[in-house]
């Protein structure tokens, strides 16, 4: 898995250096499609449940799920997120992470910083013995802390044989639910989704592109964490 989470992420590196205005999101997927031959791996997202692509490319208002497009052109001032998963030795790695195009809006690049810290610090509560709602409430807080929003109908994940495995990791703490305990060996999905406004989402007629109800931006980062003894060992890194 650290080899997987470490090929996803040098796909992810390759994407952040091509996006530029004047682009389109199909060349990231060019990217990811060839990185993938490179590596000898399959993408994990391609025909999963009948997803037609091997990276999710979802601008400004689209939270999550979005195709990759060859006819519009990425603009100065475009926030994308760029989510992708590879399937290394039978094993997954999946990460996410959203780039600026051009220069961006002080508030574009506040939701970006703040859903950026926000998965930092659910990381760093993942540890052994933890409940998993603790990685829920860093992230809850620190988002609604800065009047963004969380959303409520996608959530994170475990990872491993199979790209989405028990248990789910909720960015919010759900009322009524005692969490899972947190033990060695557990690989999780850690994925804040984040909004400018409101978290209610819509699904476009394509089935998958998930937008913000009120069209305000959406900002979404990944990661792919093992729990240790030792703290959490982050998978999707370059090195």
């Amino acid at each position: 898995m650290r080899e997987a989470g470490r090929i996803v992420s040098r796909i992810l590196d390759a994407v952040g250096e091509a996006v530029k205005p004047g682009v389109t999101t199909m060349l990231f997927e060019e990217i990811a499609l060839r990185m993938c031959e490179e590596y000898q791996v399959k993408p994990s997202f391609l025909g999963y449940l009948g997803f037609p692509y091997a990276t999710c490319c979802s601008v400004n208002e689209v939270i999550v799920h979005g195709f990759p497009n060859a006819e519009r052109l990425l603009k100065e001032g475009d926030i994308v997120s760029v989510d992708m998963g590879v399937i290394y030795q039978g094993f997954h790695g999946d990460s996410a992470r959203t780039f600026a195009v051009g220069e961006v809006s002080p508030a574009a690049r506040r939701l970006m910083d703040v859903t950026r810290e926000s998965l930092d610090l659910g990381i760093a509560q993942v540890r052994n013995g933890a409940n998993l709602f603790d990685v829920s409430a860093a992230v809850q807080k620190h988002c609604e802390d800065a009047g963004f929003g969380i959303v409520r109908r996608f959530v994170g994940h475990g990872v491993g044989v199979k790209l989405h495995e028990k248990p789910e990791i909720p960015n919010f703490v759900p009322r009524g639910l005692p969490g899972v305990t947190l033990k060695p060996g557990m690989c999780l999905a850690i994925e804040p989704m984040v909004t400018e406004g409101s978290y209610d989402v819509d699904i476009l007629e394509d089935r998958w592109t998930a937008v913000t109800k009120d069209r305000k931006l959406a900002a979404h980062f990944e990661h792919t964490v093992a729990v240790t003894v030792d703290g959490p060992v982050i998978l999707t890194s370059s090195e």
